[in-house]
């Protein structure tokens, strides 16, 4: 396969990718072209295909996926194959048995973001946020509009959203704890936005700090994800095991279809046991293009396919 173009060093820090208003620009282009290829992926669309497709001329759609994902469409599409997903697979229990810094999620992630965590109480949870206030506000991201929701303490919720769905994104996420207040604030929660979705901000002296907010059970699942460094994936029943429960996998798959934070607790790398993508609460293209996106800043993985 060709090759994609790797970052000049791994101590350079991730690849710069576009980011902000600008990278959601380009993730409706990426978008339309992605369901044109899930819907028509037999006939195998050239590139002159899926630029008309988006009333762009190839040499556009190139740049377009470039720019945000640091790919162009051939490597992208190589990217999100079946294959591909099964390579992420690889030792996909043992990841999850990795010791990882205290405070941190993981040592080993050159091209990840670095989080700290911490759990509301069980009492606290099951007031069903009585007392808490919740700062939300919208954003632009790569993958859409994003919803971000904050505490005092820190980042609790992320939801994404196509146009039009903002309200729908909303409710989903209010009616997780429909006992807190919720209060609109764009500046408390703009530095998220700009922090979980811009590479050059991941810094391990500088974690970012999230609240998980679910049953006890639930929140040793997203802790687990948490394990889950780029450019790798793991199984439900892989998670199951490592929890010490390996007959709960449905269980495990409730629990990850209710994760709060999406792609900073990254749901989207649990993936099938033969690398399909199963389900996603924000839907399948957008979880083949953070998948994507991803390997864009670990490119040296993908080379391996």
């Amino acid at each position: 396969m060709t090759k994609p173009v790797p970052p000049s060093s791994l101590d350079d820090g991730p690849v710069k990718i576009s980011v902000g208003p600008e990278a959601e620009a380009d993730y409706k282009v990426v978008r339309r072209t992605l369901e044109r290829i899930t819907r028509d992926w037999r006939d195998q669309p050239s590139l002159e295909d899926l630029a008309r497709e988006v009333d762009l001329q190839p040499i556009q759609l190139q740049r377009v996926f470039s720019r945000w994902a640091g790919l162009t469409p051939k490597q992208f599409l190589q990217a999100i194959t079946l294959d591909y997903a099964k390579s992420l697979l690889r030792d996909s229990a043992s990841v999850l048995d990795t010791t990882f810094e205290v405070g941190l999620s993981g040592p080993a992630r050159l091209h990840d973001l670095f989080v700290t965590h911490e759990a509301m109480t069980p009492g606290a949870y099951r007031t069903r946020g009585a007392g808490l206030t919740v700062f939300y506000g919208f954003h632009p991201c790569p993958f859409g509009s994003v919803l971000i929701m904050a505490t005092n303490k820190g980042l609790a919720g992320l939801a994404f959203a196509d146009p039009g769905e903002e309200d729908a994104a909303f409710e989903d996420m209010a009616l997780r704890w429909p006992a807190a207040a919720f209060e609109a604030d764009l500046e408390r929660t703009r530095p998220y936005a700009d922090r979980v979705f811009d590479p050059e901000t991941w810094q391990q002296d500088q974690p970012l700090n999230v609240v998980l907010i679910g049953t006890d059970f639930e929140i040793r699942v997203w802790k687990t994800l948490l394990k889950i460094p780029m450019g790798r994936a793991t199984t439900y029943s892989d998670i199951a095991s490592h929890l010490g429960k390996p007959s709960a996998s449905r269980a495990v798959g409730t629990a990850v279809g209710k994760n709060p934070i999406s792609f900073v607790v990254p749901c989207h790398r649990v993936l099938g046991r033969h690398g399909d993508l199963c389900g996603y609460h924000w839907g399948l293209t957008r979880k083949r293009a953070i998948l994507g996106w991803e390997a864009g800043l670990s490119s040296p993985v993908l080379e391996s396919v």
